[in-house]
């Protein structure tokens, strides 16, 4: 996209202002507004001027001073700001070095296409991922050294099934782990997820499908066209911001947190993802489920990695809370063409060599997806280049195995700090190419640590004073 189209876009109408988007460590989206005559052909070469010290993760004083220069290929008008404001998103620069600053995730995600290119396995990787989330009506929480707790509610939860005081109730309302696709009544937030769909078109993002998932409290799924590991993550940030204003506009809470709810289906993010070279799939063949031997052994990069992938994949410690062994959850590391409890699935849908994907199941939307996408990639071309045999795929159901068989199958790690400690142990193939820096993932490893797990680690959870307040 020409920098000149950008700008008559934003003349032709009337913007007010634009808004450069960015991305920290962790994964959340970042803004400046600038007033449109600010915005030149010079700002996409020269950038804008900003501090960066105070976000989670990212520079100390000293190296404060950063600059964030747009990125032409994407530009939208935001649909939530009063003043009509024109969005691009940004790349993060040294102002000294003129090089892309060593922790903006969104250079991870270029460095990683870059790579995949050098390789000559393929010149493209297709990314669609399937970020599920939950809506509600009301939501508290609290942490003070004295008390902790929190409050959660929507209509459609079960347990609203015996009305409120001063309240009627109609009786519909979803029970644990029904919530799959059901018709309205049941199904309250239809018209909500139209609503995100058509605020997504607007920014360019096309949207194949959406309905209610499997939780009930309002889980819901709405499922965007895959597109580059770049583009795709630009999307995402993008495909939050949506949902979370879109709910905000209808006075409701959207979150990405991946168990909100206690004894009820998790929030995941099913990433689906398939390599390319001169506009042909590289995944279709004549193997087991229809894969090449290339689509094979990025399965086997996947295996043989997976426990590294899932520290950037499911970074938080709420992720561990959904992958839990024995519920359901794609905690076996093995693949399959059907077995949904496996953390590899190749989708059957269609013969179409074009739509031959794999799908990677353990991820959950509380990811950097720049991240998340680029530790799957390079594992994925790790098994490539090595020709790593992922084994005989797992059909049987894994819930109904014994013990004695479940034994010679993996299964990823049960917490936020085992799952570091296997990136600590297992990450030379992150730095292939110089896409993720030893730098880098030892700030990850020492911000998640320090800030999230040793935390939670010291606090008491209510949960203990049920089982010990009396021992």
């Amino acid at each position: 996209m020409s920098v000149k189209s950008i700008l008559k876009f934003a003349e032709d109408e009337g913007a007010a202002y634009v808004n450069v988007r960015f991305t920290d460590l962790v994964g959340a989206w970042h803004h400046l507004t600038f007033p449109i005559e600010e915005l030149s052909e010079r700002s996409f070469e020269e950038g804008f001027g900003f501090d960066g010290s105070s976000l989670r993760g990212w520079a100390s004083i000293h190296e404060s001073d950063m600059l964030l220069v747009p990125d032409p290929y994407r530009y939208w008008l935001d649909p939530f700001m009063a003043d009509k404001t024109l969005c691009l998103v940004a790349d993060v620069v040294d102002p000294i070095t003129k090089e892309g600053y060593w922790l903006d995730p969104r250079g991870v995600a270029r460095r990683a296409e870059s790579y995949l290119k050098f390789t000559g396995i393929a010149d493209t990787a297709n990314f669609g991922p399937e970020a599920e989330f939950f809506v509600f009506d009301d939501v508290r929480f609290h942490n003070d050294p004295n008390t902790a707790g929190y409050s959660l509610d929507h209509p459609e939860a079960t347990w609203n099934s015996k009305g409120k005081e001063g309240a009627p109730s109609l009786g519909y309302h979803i029970r644990n782990k029904e919530g799959y696709v059901p018709l309205p009544p049941l199904d309250t937030l239809q018209d909500f997820r139209a609503e995100v769909a058509n605020e997504l078109k607007k920014a360019g993002i096309q949207v194949e499908c959406h309905h209610h998932e499997v939780a009930t409290a309002g889980q819901c799924e709405i499922d965007f066209r895959y597109s580059t590991l770049l583009g795709t993550a630009d999307n995402l940030q993008i495909f939050k911001y949506t949902v979370r204003n879109v709910a905000r506009r209808h006075g409701k809470g959207a979150t990405f947190m991946p168990k909100p709810l206690y004894g009820d289906n998790g929030s995941g993010m099913h990433c689906h993802q398939s390599l390319w070279k001169n506009e042909k799939p590289l995944f279709a063949g004549d193997g087991y489920a229809g894969l090449s031997d290339t689509a094979r052994w990025y399965i086997g990069g996947l295996l043989k990695h997976a426990a590294a992938i899932v520290a950037f994949a499911a970074p938080t410690t709420n992720s561990y809370k959904r992958l839990v062994p024995g519920f359901e959850a794609p905690v076996n590391l093995a693949y399959s063409a059907r077995n949904r409890s496996a953390a590899i699935r190749i989708p059957m849908f269609s013969t179409n060599p074009k739509l031959k994907r794999l799908e990677f199941r353990p991820p959950d939307p509380s990811c950097n997806p720049y991240l998340a996408f680029s530790a799957m990639l390079l594992a994925g071309l790790d098994g490539i280049q090595n020709k790593l045999d992922p084994g005989e795929p797992l059909d049987k159901d894994i819930y109904d195995l014994a013990p004695e068989q479940l034994k010679d199958v993996p299964s990823l790690p049960g917490s936020l700090d085992e799952s570091l400690a296997a990136l600590e142990d297992d990450h030379a193939f992150l730095l292939k190419g110089d896409v993720f820096t030893p730098q880098l993932i030892e700030r990850w490893i020492t911000y998640k640590r320090d800030k999230e797990i040793q935390p939670l680690r010291m606090r008491p959870h209510p949960f203990e004073f049920g089982m010990y307040f009396d021992i």
